[in-house]
């Protein structure tokens, strides 16, 4: 009987214990939210293409340039790069984000060329810019010296031409040392110029032959013109002027200048020449044209012909009066005496 009791007790438990389980919630009954997979893969961010420059580089001749160094920069002026070119004068800058660039050549690789200038590059996404540059040739120097051809002594003052062809590419004037220095442009490794003097130094004669020489890039060369003196001889006499003027002073009747043969204003207070009897009665009657007197003053434009031929007859007509009382006197005085004798 003991048994069965506590075996009914244990049947009442085991009820209750179920009933218990019964009317409670169970978790699996309630759907629930999927944790996330830590096996899915990670979202990608979509990022830009890049773009690249390659450089070609060679000088005017066309002869590629290897070792010439080039630096880009980028909008902000941090470096992006910085490469030199190989044998075939190349370099290319790549995986660069698009955008506007600063090339900057800082060597050419050559001792005979000079770099270019700065330049801005546009990198476009996906593409590659590719650009060629050329590097000038250096220029030849050129000192220009004018020298005495006798004595080597530098002159100033000479002004020359340099060119080649028909072209002239430099013009120099020595100065006070008798040099002159410029530059020739180059466009290979060697060429020829010619040199023509064009003004002369002072008391020289112009230095015609033209001279050629050879000049290469950067390397100096020196061009010497010589001059020679220049000859001076004396400026003759202009013909037809006499080498002394004769002094016209005039002077008295009867007491002419020694050279001069010209008649001197008498002594005496009279304004009025005493006539030269001598050259009246040398003088023709007829003759209407009266002798102009040695030492008369000079001719001054008015018409004195008249007044002239008017005199003259006055003279000759008291030259025959005086004359004829000369005679008389003379024959009564040869009467008186031949009387008293």
């Amino acid at each position: 009987m003991h048994a069965r009791l506590v075996r009914s007790a244990a049947a009442a438990i085991a009820v209750a214990a179920a009933s218990t389980l019964t009317g409670a919630p169970t978790a699996s009954a309630e759907p629930s939210e999927p944790s996330p997979s830590t096996s899915a893969a990670p979202v990608e961010i979509p990022t830009p293409d890049v773009g690249g420059v390659e450089i070609t580089i060679k000088d005017t001749a066309g002869d590629a340039l290897p070792g010439a160094v080039f630096l880009l920069l980028d909008s902000a002026g941090q470096e992006a790069g910085r490469r030199k070119t190989d044998a075939q004068g190349k370099l290319t800058f790549s995986d660069l984000a698009p955008g506007v660039y600063r090339l900057k050549e800082t060597a050419s690789g050559s001792s005979l060329h000079e770099v270019v200038a700065d330049q801005d590059v546009i990198v476009t996404p996906g593409a590659t810019t590719r650009l060629t540059i050329t590097d000038p040739f250096k220029a030849a120097k050129v000192l220009l010296q004018a020298k005495d051809d006798m004595t080597g002594k530098l002159l100033p003052g000479a002004t020359v031409n340099i060119g080649t062809g028909t072209s002239t590419l430099l013009t120099l004037t020595t100065g006070a040392k008798g040099t002159a220095s410029g530059e020739l442009p180059m466009s290979s490794r060697k060429a020829q110029f010619w040199v023509k003097e064009i003004k002369a130094p002072v008391g020289y004669d112009l230095y015609k032959p033209t001279k050629t020489f050879t000049a290469g890039p950067g390397v100096p060369v020196t061009v010497t013109v010589t001059n020679t003196k220049a000859t001076t001889t004396p400026k003759p006499e202009p013909s037809g002027k006499p080498a002394h003027t004769p002094t016209d002073t005039p002077a008295s009747p009867g007491k002419p200048n020694s050279g001069t043969g010209r008649a001197t204003p008498s002594a005496s207070g009279s304004d009025t020449p005493e006539p030269d009897f001598s050259t009246i009665a040398a003088t023709p009657v007829g003759d209407s044209t009266p002798k102009r007197p040695t030492g008369s003053l000079a001719h001054t434009g008015a018409d004195a012909t008249p007044w002239l031929i008017g005199g003259a007859a006055v003279l000759i007509a008291a030259g025959g009066g005086a004359l004829a009382v000369a005679r008389r006197s003379h024959s009564d005085s040869h009467t008186e005496d031949s009387s008293d004798s």
